[in-house]
């Protein structure tokens, strides 16, 4: 991607960025001429920390993106989440924070940022993408103890589609990818938990995604997708769910 005066690079804040997809956007992102912020727990080297679990974490996250990206952002990619068990018969407590929690950080956080990012557009007379990444699980739904997860990851890809449709005659674009399983820390240590052979039968390509594959989709999806495609669900599984 060439960069020039009048075609200035893309300013791109990225969630959950300092490790395997997110890490792979940015880095995809970056080799193709995007100026990227990324988030994280911490404050480090080109990522902001902010805590997503904290209501009004994803405003302020927001509001220092902005101010690192001179006022300007074109587009937002949100892929920080949690995927944490809770059993059916969990205590009453554990049952509801946990859903809390992931609902929180996975949908209204996200949430909370397309909010923010479509006001953005909008001040300043339109155009702009969003690209959230959901999850298989929102079709296929997931395991008895992550209905909270589906659920969120569910959301996300109805929030999606709403924000598509409601402004896509101001070049407002928003797309969706959803990965199955992903070779990241949690993915592996989810495949372990369950009985990882047994796992890969039910994906017929045989593997799980490299995060480099669903960065690659991403990153088109953020800068080069026709608009025509807005409000495209992207499937990255391998084929162990097609619809």
């Amino acid at each position: 991607m060439t960069q020039t005066a009048a075609n200035p690079p893309p300013h791109v804040l990225v969630t959950g960025s300092t490790r395997g997809i997110g890490a792979a956007i940015v880095e995809t992102l970056t080799a193709q001429g995007a100026r990227v912020v990324g988030h994280g727990r911490t404050d480090g080297a080109g990522v902001i920390g902010a805590d997503l679990a904290e209501a009004g974490g994803a405003d302020t996250l927001w509001a220092r993106a902005l101010e690192q990206l001179d006022g300007r952002i074109d587009v937002l990619i949100n892929n920080a989440g949690v995927f944490e068990a809770v059993a059916v018969d969990a205590p009453d407590d554990a049952w509801q924070a946990s859903w809390g929690r992931t609902l929180q950080i996975n949908l209204q956080a996200s949430a909370d940022l397309c909010r923010r990012a479509v006001l953005h557009f909008r001040a300043r007379g339109g155009g702009g993408r969003i690209v959230n990444i959901a999850s298989r699980a929102a079709y296929r739904g997931d395991s008895p103890a992550h209905w909270h997860y589906a659920a969120s990851k569910a959301g996300m890809v109805g929030m999606t589609k709403s924000i598509a449709r409601g402004y896509a005659i101001e070049e407002i674009l928003a797309f969706a990818v959803c990965p199955g399983f992903v070779m990241t820390g949690m993915a592996e240590d989810y495949l372990a938990s369950r009985g990882g052979d047994k796992l890969l039968a039910d994906i017929p390509l045989g593997r799980v995604a490299d995060p480099a594959e669903v960065a690659s989709v991403a990153a088109y999806l953020a800068l080069e997708a026709p608009g025509s495609m807005t409000g495209a669900v992207i499937d990255v599984n391998g084929a162990s769910f097609v619809r």
